[in-house]
């Protein structure tokens, strides 16, 4: 899966953005936000996509001076969290911190689903590239790509991998790299993606793809092997750890990303007044610092150039599911 690139948008965009906080800042002053907002998140916290909202929030809060409050509801691959978000009033006073595992891949591995990606939510602005690591448990006689492979192939359905649950960004991923492989490997989801990282800390599954924010620390301790990174290019925090493209599957890119949206039907208004918010906070130098060292991509946007990247991503990961044969239970 592509991602889209950090500061791509430029300056003069994030300027503009900036520039609509005065005016809406002050026809609603007095009238929003006038009391605590809260945040679904519909993964486990620690997660990478709640690394990034927590962080962001936190910064949103200040600016605004007034609580943004993380309500975690991780389960059946964000299906929870979204199908609360949608129900939601469009008072301003919900915000949906998505991932684009919830969005534009769950809609195609289940039959059914109580939201519609893009009919139920009103986009705010894209935060955060999340960067995917290939891990195994140091016990596992494969050090790279075509050791786990070959592994894999001389084993075949014999090795199983972690996930964060059925039709989850970890599923997934796994799943196109096995098809792109030509190996079989056995799923063992969990009921979220940082509980599924620990046991492959801690050997009770051998592999799993999953954000680089969740296991940089145990990768750096020496806990876990990184095999290699999901993106295009190598990450700034693991130098030394080359992508799956160049290590023996050609092409192979999966990147996923976290950004803010409102109920349907959220008055204009308050989806401006959050995106500016958004927007300095993601202009942010600490901000960005905190996001960069937890092995995330800093991005920003405006409201309509996340619904384009929602639009784009909910096709493209319709095609590119259908095309690995993973069907929808």
């Amino acid at each position: 899966m592509s991602s889209l690139t950090p500061n791509r948008f430029g300056g003069a965009l994030l300027a503009a953005a900036l520039a609509t906080l005065p005016f809406t800042a002050a026809v609603h002053a007095q009238a929003y936000p006038s009391r605590p907002i809260t945040m679904i998140v519909p993964v486990q916290a620690g997660s990478g996509a709640d690394a990034i909202l927590r962080i962001v929030a936190q910064r949103m809060s200040d600016n605004m001076k007034q609580p943004i409050v993380l309500e975690n509801l991780p389960g059946a691959a964000g299906v929870i969290g979204a199908e609360r978000a949608a129900r939601a009033p469009a008072d301003g006073y919900t915000i949906f911190g998505a991932n684009d595992g919830t969005l534009n891949m769950t809609p195609h591995l289940r039959k059914k689903v109580n939201y519609d990606t893009l009919e139920s939510f009103e986009p705010v602005s894209l935060l955060a590239n999340i960067t995917w690591v290939l891990i195994a448990n140091p016990s596992l006689p494969a050090k790279t790509v075509k050791d786990l492979i070959a592994l894999a192939k001389a084993n075949p359905g014999k090795m199983d991998y972690a996930s964060g649950g059925v039709g989850s960004p970890q599923h997934i991923a796994m799943e196109l790299f096995s098809s792109q492989a030509g190996v079989k490997l056995n799923h063992v989801p969990y009921k979220g993606a940082t509980q599924a990282a620990s046991d492959v800390v801690s050997g009770h599954v051998p592999v799993m793809f999953t954000a680089l924010s969740i296991v940089l620390s145990q990768i750096q301790a020496g806990k876990v092997r990184a095999l290699a990174v999901g993106g295009a290019k190598r990450f700034p925090q693991v130098p030394n750890v080359p992508t799956v493209s160049e290590s023996g599957l050609p092409g192979f890119e999966f990147v996923t990303w976290a950004g803010l949206y409102m109920p349907r039907g959220t008055p204009k208004a308050v989806i401006d007044r959050l995106a500016a918010e958004a927007a300095k906070a993601m202009a942010d130098a600490d901000v960005r610092e905190k996001l960069t060292a937890l092995g995330l991509e800093p991005v920003g946007s405006t409201p309509e150039e996340l619904r384009r990247a929602t639009r784009q991503g909910f096709e493209r990961m319709g095609k590119t599911i259908r095309a690995a044969g993973i069907q929808p239970e």
